[in-house]
């Protein structure tokens, strides 16, 4: 028999919630009353997500980090193409709320393998940038390997940055150097924010090189069988990780009221990689 997630079943996740019961005994209490798991599950994650995102919004904008200018794609004429100072790419999807656009044939097959060739010998486990801190840490969320290039490091990583600043409409030197990272079967990275987190003590020292995150490119280098699929659960959408093909999202406030949650989904079968673009509001130093 297939059970419904019914409002008042959100209703009652809600109060208990707010009641102070953590996620593991709202579960327990459920299966226990006779919910199947995998549907007790789904009603808990979307209900507090839709919940949390609602107290957000009803938050008030004093109260809020300052708005920020973001890079903007041209697109407001819905062009099928653009044409970049070297290469023409495609638009194949859009969304204004949160801004995310996906294009087509960004790189060149030539232009994955290179990345990639380039980057092997200089992989390790992925860091992420600890914001209590302003340093960075291994997280248990993230299981990739990866590295950085230095900005304009060689003539292919020049040609790309200088590609991405035609489409991006952003200066180069607002960016951070070229990340690769190499997932393999079962490696994943959960959802998260990439601007830096204003609350946090080591933030301030973060944005001395360049101030806040507002934009990322995200390029997909090699693609697996299954699976690696690039997530935005506020929005429900799951970007494939084709080869050749980048996804670009901006975020304009650093707050989940931005709605730039993401995620990469655990691979299943096959390897993927990336390279990621993180822009600045000012020159990274």
């Amino acid at each position: 028999m297939t059970q419904v997630i019914t409002p008042e079943l959100r209703q009652w996740i809600v109060s208990q919630a707010q009641a102070g019961f953590g996620a593991d005994a709202v579960l327990q209490s459920m299966l226990a009353s006779g919910w199947k798991e995998d549907v007790a599950i789904e009603a808990m994650e979307t209900t507090l997500r839709d919940h949390l995102q609602t107290t957000q919004m009803a938050q008030p904008v004093s109260d809020l980090p300052p708005l920020m200018s973001v890079p903007q794609l041209s697109i407001s004429e819905q062009p099928l193409y653009l044409d970049l100072p070297d290469r023409r790419v495609s638009v194949l999807s859009a969304m204004s709320e949160p801004n995310i656009v996906v294009i087509g044939n960004f790189l060149s097959d030539d232009e994955c393998d290179g990345l990639i060739e380039g980057a092997k010998p200089r992989m390790a486990r992925s860091l992420t940038v600890a914001t209590k801190t302003g340093g960075e840490e291994l997280n248990a969320d993230r299981t990739s390997n990866g590295m950085f290039y230095a900005r304009s490091e060689t003539e292919l990583i020049a040609r790309i940055e200088r590609r991405l600043e035609a489409l991006c409409n952003w200066p180069l030197e607002n960016g951070e150097g070229l990340q690769i990272l190499h997932y393999r079967p079962g490696a994943e990275y959960k959802p998260h924010y990439d601007y830096f987190d204003p609350a946090e003590p080591g933030t301030p020292t973060i944005l001395r090189r360049g101030g806040q995150r507002v934009a990322t490119i995200i390029m997909y280098l090699h693609e697996p069988s299954k699976g690696g699929g690039t997530t935005f659960p506020d929005v429900r959408l799951e970007v494939a990780p084709k080869r050749g093909n980048a996804v670009f999202f901006s975020y304009n406030r650093a707050h989940p009221i931005s709605k730039s949650l993401h995620g990469g989904a655990p691979v299943i079968e096959g390897e993927k990689w990336i390279a990621t673009k993180w822009l600045r509001e000012g020159k990274f130093e």
